[in-house]
């Protein structure tokens, strides 16, 4: 009886122990699914993570890009803006982010749509074309639209922001660069002295080539990455803009010197007109103009200088051609005979070295003999008679001139043409400048010494001969020519100052002063009298060259003048090659037309201002001299221009 009491009393208590398990077990049941299910949740989360942050890094070397620096400013001397760069921003585009989430498409190409007008299907096109694709075959810089100003580029933004907060955050792939335009405020002015700039910031021609370094700054770059939302996240270092460039040039003067010439072309036409205006005092070229400017801001636009018709039947190379031939500045690149502006450089060499005396005279009975029986005429072809070391010049006589050299010499006629830097380079900042060709030492026998004393068989360029003349009528100095001024940075403090750079002390003040009496009654009493403005004490020189091969008659005539105000002189160089007008083209009285138009014009620009009447002296002029010049200047014969072996004229 007592063994079954026992075993009726533990029943219960196993029934007990079964419903608490069971109720236990399945708590722990529903924890454990519950655990398990936010444990895929959060594995799925970190996948999904990881595959943004794994793209993201296929990214990474993308975002890093670099920043454009600010090419540096181009100024006249009076701080006019004459080159500049003006900021503008690409629209780029990264369809691989776009494609990562396809609900990133729409309203991405919906806003580039609507913003910039730009087609969806093209928009589509290139998302489609990436969705299949692996990210590192997928592209990821695609430009939509180049040149935005910043308020085109802040109405993207503006649309942007403007959208609903779940829309807006679907808009991706999308960023602005910015970029600089090169601009030229003046458009042609000083286009042969400025040059231009093209993409990459590659100066072409003049300041913009040869100041290239200096003009180009230091790029930036933006380093940065796409977060978990792809957004970017940017790290900048900053652009070092560029040095500006303050030059010589004055842009009143240079618009007077580009109205001039390009008014002279059109009204009688030249194969090539040019004009330079230079400060005598320190080597800066205030301006220069070499026949028609082009518009700096369409550089390779030629439909001003040719008709549609001609463009449209020029091939490539006549295209390039066309082109080499308007950028090219003639003052600076091409030769020529300078003809008899070159006769007081032959008398100062014989003045500085007491070869001749003021007081000499010289017997010009219209040409000199040389081995072979040879005659070199002079224009005068009658002779100029008993003359001064003075009226040599004021008549222009290469008789009397052939004499002088003859008594230098070849040793020192060739040691002055080299002190002077004919037939070499000056060294201007300015880049293609050609060197001129003189004879040598040894070459010059006789008859070259002869040609070679009135400015015939050798050649030179515009800019040695403006330099040159400065010299001659500075005191004796030869500075370097240059234009410019001085270099700044882009917080406007100075970084260089080009001071004028004396290169030679070429003659005495003696020597240069006599010349210059000798060259202001040149302009009064001589050949260059119709270069006379009223009230302005003028002097200077006419040249007529006879151009190679000689049988063609065609010449290239010029004016090398000079204007003293005070303890200020400037030049004024003016040239026309092959002037169409056929009474005009061996005169040299067609470069003064030029040269008085220029003048007249130019010198209030630079503050010199006529005055009374004028006191021209050269006291080894008698009036008796005077008397017989005008005598000789009212021969119809003086513009004769006759001389078998290169003629040479006034």
């Amino acid at each position: 009886m007592e063994d079954e009491t026992v075993q009726v009393k533990h029943k219960p208590k196993k029934r007990k122990f079964l419903r608490e398990m069971q109720a236990k077990f399945l708590l722990v049941f529903c924890v454990i699914i519950i655990l398990i299910v936010i444990l895929i949740v959060k594995l799925f989360s970190l996948a999904i993570t990881d595959k943004y942050e794994k793209h993201a890094l296929e990214l990474r070397s993308y975002v890093s890009s670099e920043i454009k620096s600010k090419r540096g400013d181009i100024t006249d001397r009076n701080g006019n803006i004459i080159a500049t760069c003006e900021l503008n921003y690409t629209l780029v585009f990264d369809p691989s982010v776009t494609t990562f989430m396809t609900d990133y498409i729409d309203p991405t190409i919906e806003a580039l749509a609507q913003v910039y007008g730009l087609k969806r299907n093209d928009l589509r096109e290139i998302t489609d074309r990436n969705k299949n694709l692996d990210n590192k075959d997928k592209e990821r810089y695609v430009v939509l639209k180049k040149g935005l100003s910043y308020e085109e580029k802040a109405a993207f933004n503006e649309y942007v922001k403007n959208l609903d907060k779940d829309t807006r955050k679907l808009v991706k792939g999308v960023w602005f660069e910015d970029n600089y335009k090169r601009v030229y405020p003046y458009g042609s002015l000083a286009s042969h002295v400025i040059g231009f700039a093209v993409n990459g910031n590659e100066g072409n021609y003049g300041v913009e080539q040869y100041y290239n370094e200096l003009l180009n700054g230091t790029n930036g770059r933006t380093y940065g990455y796409y977060d978990t939302e792809l957004n970017i996240v940017e790290t900048v270092n900053p652009p070092e803009d560029g040095n500006s460039v303050v030059t010589t040039i004055d842009i009143n003067v240079q618009r007077v010197l580009q109205n001039a010439v390009e008014g002279f072309l059109n009204e009688y036409g030249a194969n090539n007109a040019a004009a330079i205006v230079m400060d005598a005092n320190s080597g800066e070229i205030l301006g220069m103009q070499s026949n028609y400017s082009y518009n700096l801001n369409s550089p390779r636009d030629l439909s001003s200088f040719y008709s549609e018709e001609a463009l449209d039947a020029m091939e490539d190379k006549e295209k390039l051609d066309a082109l080499y031939k308007v950028w090219r500045n003639f003052c600076l690149s091409d030769e020529y005979e300078p003809g008899s502006i070159y006769k007081p450089f032959t008398v100062s060499a014989a003045l500085e070295e007491k070869i001749v005396s003021t007081k000499d005279r010289f017997l010009c009975d219209g040409f000199e003999t040389f081995p072979g029986n040879n005659k070199i005429k002079c224009h005068k072809v009658r002779g100029h008679g008993d003359i001064s070391l003075a009226q040599s010049i004021i008549l222009s006589c290469n008789d009397a001139l052939m004499q002088i050299a003859a008594k230098e010499g070849k040793t020192i006629f060739h040691s002055y043409q080299e002190d002077y830097g004919i037939g070499s380079i000056t060294g201007i900042d300015l880049p293609g400048e050609a060197k001129g060709h003189i004879f040598s030492e040894a070459q010059l026998n006789e008859t070259e010494l002869a040609t070679s004393s009135f400015g015939q068989g050798f050649t030179t360029t515009m800019i040695q001969m403006a330099s040159s003349f400065c010299a001659l009528v500075n005191g004796g100095t030869y500075y370097q020519p240059h234009v410019v001024r001085k270099i700044v940075n882009s917080q406007g403090a100075t970084v260089q100052k080009i001071d004028p750079l004396v290169v030679n002390k070429i003659t005495s003040e003696a020597t240069s002063e006599y010349l210059r009496e000798a060259l202001y009654l040149t302009v009064t009493e001589g050949t260059g009298k119709k270069a006379q403005v009223d009230g302005y004490m003028i002097g200077g020189k006419t040249g007529t060259s006879q151009k190679l091969p000689r049988d063609a008659e065609k010449y290239l005539v010029s004016f090398l003048g000079f204007i003293e105000d005070g303890n200020r002189c400037y030049i004024i160089y003016v040239i026309v090659d092959e002037c169409a007008n056929e009474e005009m083209a061996s005169r040299s009285d067609t470069a003064v037309t030029l040269f008085l138009d220029i003048a007249d014009r130019c010198l209030p620009y630079l503050e010199v201002y006529p005055e009374g009447e004028i006191d021209y002296h050269v006291e080894i002029i008698t009036e008796d001299e005077l008397a017989v010049d005008e005598t000789l200047l009212n021969d119809p014969e003086n513009t004769d221009v006759s001389n078998i072996l290169g003629e040479a004229g006034q």
